[in-house]
């Protein structure tokens, strides 16, 4: 009897283990050939919803068969005493965290998911609800699963939600600052200030948004800092985004020094021709006008815009008429008020006999 039952013993080992090991080998059939041939039949659908839903549970089914394996093995094994019941609540369970798993990740923002809904029912989703909205159905997703699996161990779900019930008040006296961020981001998805990747001017932040979460918008600076910004703060401040910006205005007063009104008048008609011309500026915008004459100086006043709102650009822009003004008004013979005079061979003070920029030569 003693030999029988050890032989028994014996045989329920190895079916446990060929069990486990027949499922690895799926494991690596899977992994090696069986994704792979799937992928490529599913790419050559016209959508790519299929393809990205498949790759979404790669993990998934690679995890399941592993445990699928693991959980058949430990049924036969003889020295392992668990319930048939217990096992396949175990079993059940498994199931449901690899489901979440595969939903959770293609409810990602990358999912193709969203651009579907974009194109098929011509929504217009703002990039920065993407994310938002993305964040949420996860949560529902794994709140979702917990609750099932918590059924499944037989724990009362209502006598939870009823406690929380009771708490709600307390919990929300103590989350009041979490509650007023949520509701800053709901403020924010929804009259859509900005969008991810705008650059933004605020009281207390300027930079690049990056993300928006429930609590928080993540914004990068001029100094390449990431600066963490509540959404309670942010929802209550005036935004100025600079990315909806048509065009970029540049306004400045120039002082010169005072010259006869012919050689004035020619200048600032090159000076208007030359904004008219030049590609990155507005050209029904521009103003070159003689605002002041004050203490031996004329003073000019210049209003235009640019084409482009991008910082870069605008600077580019701006270095380029400014050594533009510099140059018509040496080629007109008008001299930048303070500005330093030329130097005399061995001197230490301004050379004083050039003609060239006497007042009113």
């Amino acid at each position: 009897m003693w030999n029988s039952l050890l032989a028994e013993e014996t045989i329920q080992i190895r079916d446990g283990l060929l069990v486990f090991a027949l499922f690895l080998f799926l494991y690596w059939i899977f992994k090696k050939w069986i994704f792979q041939g799937v992928l490529a039949l599913l790419q050559k659908t016209p959508s790519s919803f299929l393809p990205y839903l498949w790759e979404s549970f790669k993990r998934p089914i690679q995890v399941g068969l592993i445990a699928a394996g693991l959980i058949w093995a430990v049924h036969i094994f003889p020295f392992v005493h668990i319930g048939q019941p217990f096992l396949e609540k175990v079993a059940r369970s498994v199931f449901i965290v690899l489901l979440t798993w595969g939903f959770y990740n293609f409810s990602s923002t990358s999912s193709s998911m969203f651009e579907n809904l974009k194109k098929r029912m011509n929504v217009d989703i703002d990039q920065i609800f993407i994310p938002f909205l993305s964040k949420t159905i996860r949560l529902v997703i794994v709140a979702i699963s917990i609750t099932i699996i918590a059924q499944e161990f037989n724990y009362n779900i209502s006598g939870f939600i009823a406690g929380l019930g009771l708490g709600g008040l307390a919990v929300a006296l103590a989350a009041k600052e979490v509650l007023a961020n949520l509701l800053g981001g709901i403020v924010i998805i929804f009259e859509r200030p900005f969008s991810i990747g705008d650059s933004i001017t605020t009281p207390s932040v300027e930079g690049t948004v990056e993300d928006i979460t429930f609590r928080s918008t993540k914004i990068r600076n001029p100094s390449q800092a990431l600066v963490t910004v509540p959404n309670s703060i942010l929802a209550n401040q005036p935004i100025t985004n600079n990315s909806r910006i048509g065009k970029r205005k540049i306004s400045f007063n120039l002082e010169i020094l005072w010259a006869p009104r012919n050689k004035l008048e020619r200048a600032v008609k090159r000076l208007e021709e030359m904004l008219h011309r030049h590609p990155g500026i507005q050209p029904e915008d521009v103003f070159v006008k003689l605002d002041q004459i004050r203490d031996g100086k004329m003073v000019l006043i210049f209003n235009f815009f640019t084409k482009s709102s991008e910082w870069s650009d605008y600077l580019d822009i701006k270095q380029e008429i400014n050594l533009n003004i510099l140059q018509i008004l040496e080629e007109e013979g008008l001299q930048v008020a303070n500005a330093p005079q030329p130097m005399a061979p061995g001197s230490s003070a301004p050379q004083q006999g050039s003609k060239k920029n006497e007042p009113g030569s």
